[in-house]
């Protein structure tokens, strides 16, 4: 890249950080950052829960997922990604219900009121692993953008943008986070619509054919993104947070449309790996191929979509961090001036020691296969939520949740770590997703058998506990 396109990807970047932070509220209060209300404590309206839901799910990493997948796997590759967003239709629901049957009002509360103390907290350090994984995952696709993994310009982009980043959300929490989303949706819708424009004509001619074997393998993906959406949604503070920040009406109506919105953005976006393919392009950022190759209009055009994208993710990691260390551990209700300096200080400390990984990423790994690596492993350790939130109105006590929860993590983290202990048999399907497939079918089965031999221990030992 040259210098006189470096510089002009940084005018613009200057230019969104301009809109941005005139768009960012300047004075809120402790109600306001934890739960988006306005100054008059107006709720947010079903647009905004739309625009912030979706716009916070088109992450930067799933951009590079969906576009690396379809060059992969062709169009069932991205499609495969999309079938994650079906988790707000999981989410919404279960959300739902549980606001319309029960008195809690934060998902950590309902958790340690059915499972007590220690299951509620166990259940945080997930979601904490994962807002840590959000930070480099989506700073690392941004830096990429500008400069060669390890080169000055690269580094400088992930300082520059993380930094921004925690400065707007450190003065408004959530409430920023949210109205700063209605425009990097905007931004995004714009954006993509032009990148289609280009690449839809010639794929329109000759549309690339992949052989059987690829499309078995791309239909062992789709599956395992299908297993997970009954688990994934529930450790994303993205979507926990905001189900509680409205009426359950407006939640459920936002949750179907900012699922619809974005699966079909990401499915739309994932189009850009088949140009990719079809034009012959190599390398683990089929994004970043298309874009360079198409010349610096596009290449520019396609930096701002990524920064809209990281943007809308990484504001929302770090209110959700600061609120979950706050008053989530502590399960409190109210929210005063220390809370506030608490979160504050939570969100530095997120940005600080969120982007450590990418030293580690930068000596040894790629982009798309240690990122899309944090999205499958994570949701497959996670796999145990399901039973424990969707399960719910079973009889419950702690033993429910040790007994769906454990078996999740331990083979989310055999899979991670140790992978050849498991047997042939257990792969489902074909190809390098076959594993996982398998992993995560048969996990959530014992998950769920956990749980339910746990409802029939709680019933056998203690009178029933009901919602």
């Amino acid at each position: 890249m040259t210098t006189n396109a470096v510089g002009i990807l940084w005018i613009l970047a200057l230019i969104y950080m301009g809109v941005i932070w005139w768009r960012s509220p300047k004075n809120v209060d402790s109600s306001g950052f934890f739960t988006g209300r306005r100054a008059d404590g107006k709720e947010p309206s079903l647009g905004l829960l739309v625009a912030s839901a979706a716009i916070s799910w088109i992450f930067a990493k799933s951009i590079v997922n969906a576009a690396n997948l379809s060059n992969t796997f062709g169009f069932l590759g991205g499609l495969g990604y999309g079938i994650y967003y079906l988790s707000f239709i999981v989410a919404g629901g279960a959300f739902y219900l549980m606001r319309t049957r029960t008195s809690y009002t934060s998902l950590p509360a309902f958790l340690r009121g059915k499972y007590g103390r220690v299951g509620m907290r166990l259940f945080l350090l997930a979601v904490g692993i994962r807002l840590y994984n959000e930070v480099w995952s989506n700073t690392k696709v941004v830096g990429t953008f500008f400069g060669e993994e390890g080169s000055l310009q690269y580094w400088l982009a992930v300082l520059v943008f993380t930094v921004f980043t925690v400065l707007y959300t450190w003065r408004g929490g959530l409430h920023s986070s949210l109205l700063t989303d209605a425009i990097q949706m905007m931004f995004a819708g714009i954006l993509l619509i032009i990148i289609l424009a280009v690449i839809a004509p010639p794929l329109a001619k000759d549309w690339p054919q992949r052989s059987p074997e690829i499309a078995d393998e791309a239909l062992t993906f789709c599956l395992l993104a299908f297993v997970q959406i009954f688990s994934y949604p529930f450790h994303d503070p993205v979507l926990t947070d905001r189900a509680f920040i409205t009426n359950p009406k407006t939640m459920l109506k936002g949750f179907i449309l900012a699922g619809f919105l974005s699966g079909l953005f990401i499915v739309l976006f994932s189009l850009v790996g088949i140009f990719a393919n079809h034009q012959g392009y190599t390398g683990d950022n089929a994004a970043l191929t298309v874009s360079m190759s198409l010349g610096l209009p596009m290449l520019l055009i396609f930096n701002i979509m990524m920064l809209t994208s990281a943007g809308s993710t990484l504001d929302s990691t770090f209110s959700s961090a600061g609120k979950l260390g706050t008053l989530d551990w502590k399960t409190r209700h109210h929210s005063d001036k220390r809370s506030l300096g608490h979160a504050r200080g939570l969100i530095i400390g997120l940005a600080i020691f969120g982007n450590l990984p990418l030293f580690a990423i930068y000596m040894g790994d790629h982009v798309g296969p240690a990122i899309l690596a944090a999205t499958t492993i994570s949701g497959t350790m996670v796999m145990g939520l399901a039973p424990i939130i969707l399960l719910s109105f079973m009889p419950t006590s702690a033993v429910n949740f040790h007994l769906a929860f454990w078996p999740g993590l331990l083979l989310g983290g055999l899979l991670a770590f140790l992978p050849g202990c498991f047997p042939e048999w257990v792969a489902i399907g074909s190809g390098k997703y076959a594993l996982s497939t398998g992993v995560n079918i048969y996990g959530l089965a014992i998950c769920t058998t956990g749980f339910i031999l746990g409802s029939l221990i709680t019933t056998r030992s203690k009178p029933t506990r009901r919602i």
